[in-house]
């Protein structure tokens, strides 16, 4: 619909008034076309998209205006309808703009002279309908947009920080997020009086393994070892790679009997589905597993690098006795074995 050629559906049954009508708009209007009917049952073949507005009288001889608006707002929601009409009845008014008249013209005085400037008023008014309509359907979409932009964004935010904190071979803590944890754990266990076990491993041999059998078999135990790690841990506790063949393990809120059986179990399976395995096949190969203790409430550490640091020192012993072994760090000796 342009501005100055409006489609119109004119339904009035009075044929003199019908005419009056048709004229005014056709004398206003650069050019206009104005279908014209004169009972409700007519608009059973009237396709609504046909017309920018339709007016409308209120009684017919089969039906009221109120079914007229039935009728064609059921088949076209947003089509403009005007009602002219000579009834003066302030509820019927409220009815029709209820049930959604645009406008109720009172056929009264110098009403026709008003009729192309409501039309006018009515065009424009949906005109400015639909394009609110318009943009706020622009609006929902570019939300809707946004809102799958930010949890992309959220995802990749997300996945990079998964990256920065994960060692990629092993998919463990690497050292940086394993440091920050570390700090949490501690601040925790000081505050509520609870213990913080850390366990130190080392791969006994490794260097040997990947100098024999390559640097992607080498890769390949690693992998293995983090498997075996993540499986004896609980969700509460962190497992991180600190740096080569070195992992270390923190467990909160336990003790250290209870981490000694841990790392028991760690080492035992390590032996059993790695050491054993590749001995087998390689003899020269001496691959072993040995493992530092310490916690929190029996070292007594003052800081968090402390506490590593003493279950590094309890590492160091367990290497220098041998290898293969646990030991755990006490207050006056680190060579203690479990």
């Amino acid at each position: 619909m342009e501005e100055n050629y409006p489609r119109i559906l004119l339904i009035e049954d009075d044929d003199r008034a019908a005419l009056l009508m048709r004229e005014t708009l056709e004398d206003h209007f650069t050019d206009v076309h104005v279908d014209t009917y004169s009972l409700v049952r007519h608009l059973t073949k009237v396709d609504p998209y046909n017309y920018d507005i339709v007016l409308t009288d209120m009684n017919f001889p089969d039906g009221t205006g109120l079914d007229i608006l039935a009728i064609l707002l059921n088949r076209r929601r947003d089509i403009p309808i005007v009602v002219v009409t000579a009834d003066v009845i302030m509820e019927n008014a409220v009815t029709a703009i209820q049930r959604g008249a645009y406008d109720y013209v009172v056929k009264a005085g110098d009403y026709l002279f008003a009729l192309p400037v409501v039309v006018e008023k009515n065009l424009a008014l949906y005109r400015m309908k639909r394009e609110n309509e318009q943009l706020r359907g622009k609006l929902e979409r570019t939300l809707d947009q946004l809102k799958i932009k930010n949890e992309q964004l959220e995802s990749v935010i997300v996945k990079l920080e998964d990256m920065a904190a994960t060692d990629p071979l092993t998919g463990l803590a690497n050292r940086r997020a394993f440091a920050r944890a570390l700090t949490r754990y501690f601040a925790s266990a000081t505050r509520q009086s609870t213990d913080l076990s850390c366990i130190m491993i080392d791969l006994d041999g490794f260097k040997n393994l990947n100098d024999t059998l390559g640097h992607q078999t080498g890769d390949r135990l690693l992998q293995h070892t983090s498997r075996i790690l993540q499986h004896f841990i609980r969700q509460s506790d962190l497992a991180g790679r600190f740096g080569g063949d070195e992992f270390v393990l923190l467990l909160p809120n336990t003790d250290q009997n209870t981490a000694l059986q841990v790392a028991q179990r760690i080492q035992q399976t390590f032996t059993t589905e790695i050491t054993n395995k590749i001995q087998f096949t390689h003899p020269e190969i001496v691959l072993s597993m040995s493992m530092g203790l310490a916690t929190l409430k029996t070292s007594r550490a003052s800081t968090p690098q402390r506490l590593i640091d003493l279950a590094d020192q309890a590492l160091y012993a367990a290497k220098s006795a041998g290898k293969r072994q646990i030991k755990i760090y006490q207050p006056r000796t680190t060579t203690l074995s479990a």
